[in-house]
């Protein structure tokens, strides 16, 4: 078969899972197919995950570059596609191209969730996008949203309002508070990152933060923002409170991008429906990545997007292959106050990376740990459910003195839940048996938490 007659794959989107599916893709002249990627970011695809580290001044842009796709990749960075056309197969572009294909991916990812806020827009405007917000208010998903947040947190004796508590909100705070701004975090729900941690995980984490100089606010919602000028001046919670505010950071969750999929005819539901060959309902058309929804999930996590990208590409090279959904896992590492602001590649936060387990809690845990717990890092993994059901078996270790707490939730022979704060060292043997949903080691319980190598007879 010759070059011209190689199968034209076309992907829509230049993210991680853009990136990964080039990576993984034999190049055309190795077999593989002819391959476009279309991204409508400029920039070389990279990894978001790092971009909090970007934020508090660690990394400079260009260290989080993911590794260049092979010579054989067309890589369009600045092109956005605005059409499918289904029966020509062709994707038409801002610029004015059009580009065949035989097999289109559609990595299309997500965009933040812009809250109705009083303010936010002007009086009966409410775009998808983020253009025309306020000076001084940011999204935080893209590279382009760091590097503006950056240079507004740059300004002397700037005060920042993070609206939203979850994994996104909690790094945005860090990251900012590292650079010596004055931060404010806001948070509607009873305590931080509800979907990963319980209430006793949360206290520790919110302990933390507050030792970083972050002023945590929880079951606080936000009414709106006070505009003057077309710039942010502060922001107006339901209790009365209108704290002072020349930064404003959106970190209340993501909506997967499906626009294009729609208007195509593809059944979409919270994200773009996709089989066990992450294929759509045409047979032409994959999705991967936070736009894709697998079985009713909507991931949302990079983990799971490497991981699909990874299947694809064998689906994609004719092999048999089925995705059978992702057990994520969520990773964070959060800088004492006396650690300094430039710790080893290795220390940094790793918000989202899904790269270990998590998810814990313990009943009752009241203390505030000391100072002194701040002095050093915290560790935090969590995966599952933070919640246990009735009948399920729950093991907590904690010790609030050294910011310590361990959580697992036993299912019959099946991990459902855990969270890890502090010590990590049994993050790999739970990790891997929760990747794999195998039955646990026969061991005690308790062992899960107090080693990372079971031994044989499930003694210590």
């Amino acid at each position: 078969m010759t070059s011209q007659q190689r199968v034209r794959v076309v992907v829509i989107g230049g993210g991680m899972a853009a990136a990964r599916l080039a990576q993984r893709l034999r190049p055309a002249g190795a077999g593989g197919p002819a391959l476009t990627v279309l991204g409508a970011e400029p920039h070389a695809p990279y990894n978001r995950v790092l971009l909090a580290e970007v934020l508090a001044g660690r990394y400079a842009p260009e260290v989080i570059a993911l590794p260049a796709p092979h010579d054989g990749v067309r890589w369009l960075g600045g092109v956005r596609a605005v059409r499918i056309d289904r029966a020509a197969r062709t994707v038409l572009c801002d610029d004015g191209r059009a580009v065949p294909y035989d097999r289109l991916v559609l990595a299309t990812g997500s965009n933040p969730v812009l809250p109705p806020l009083r303010g936010l827009f002007p009086p009966g405007h409410f775009p998808p996008g983020h253009d025309g917000l306020p000076d001084g208010v940011h999204p935080f998903r893209t590279l382009d949203d760091c590097t503006a947040l950056a240079a507004a947190a740059a300004r002397p004796g700037v005060r920042a309002m993070v609206i939203g508590g979850g994994l996104l909100g909690v790094s945005a705070a860090r990251a900012l508070a590292e650079r010596g701004v004055s931060v404010l975090l806001a948070q509607q729900g009873e305590h931080l990152m509800e979907r990963q941690l319980d209430a006793g995980a949360a206290a520790l984490l919110r302990a933390h933060i507050e030792a970083l100089g972050v002023e945590v606010h929880t079951e606080c919602r936000v009414r709106g923002l006070r505009v003057e000028d077309g710039s942010v001046r502060g922001v107006e919670l339901a209790d009365g409170y209108v704290p002072d505010a020349d930064v404003v950071v959106l970190a209340c969750g993501v909506r997967p991008r499906v626009g294009l999929a729609r208007a195509a005819g593809l059944p979409v539901d919270r994200g773009i429906v996709v089989d066990d060959e992450l294929r759509t309902a045409d047979p032409r058309i994959h999705a991967i990545g936070d736009c894709a929804q697998h079985d009713g999930v909507v991931y949302g996590l990079a983990g799971a997007a490497l991981e699909q990208a990874d299947l694809l590409a064998r689906v994609l090279s004719e092999e048999a292959a089925r995705y059978r959904g992702t057990r994520a896992l969520t990773r964070l590492t959060l800088t004492g106050p006396d650690s300094g602001a430039h710790p080893g590649p290795d220390s940094g936060a790793r918000p989202g990376a899904n790269l270990g387990p998590s998810s814990g809690a313990h009943p009752g845990l009241g203390s505030v740990p000391h100072s002194g717990a701040h002095d050093t890092p915290l560790d935090l993994a969590a995966f599952g459910t933070p919640s246990p059901r009735p009948g399920d078996d729950v093991i907590h270790l904690s010790d609030a003195t050294r910011s310590a707490y361990r959580k697992v939730i036993v299912r019959g022979d099946r991990l459902v839940g855990g969270i890890l704060l502090g010590d990590l060292g049994a993050v790999g043997t739970l990790a891997r048996t929760w990747e794999a949903d195998d039955p646990l080691p026969d061991a005690p319980l308790l062992h899960l938490l107090t080693t990372d190598r079971p031994t044989p007879d499930g003694g210590s």
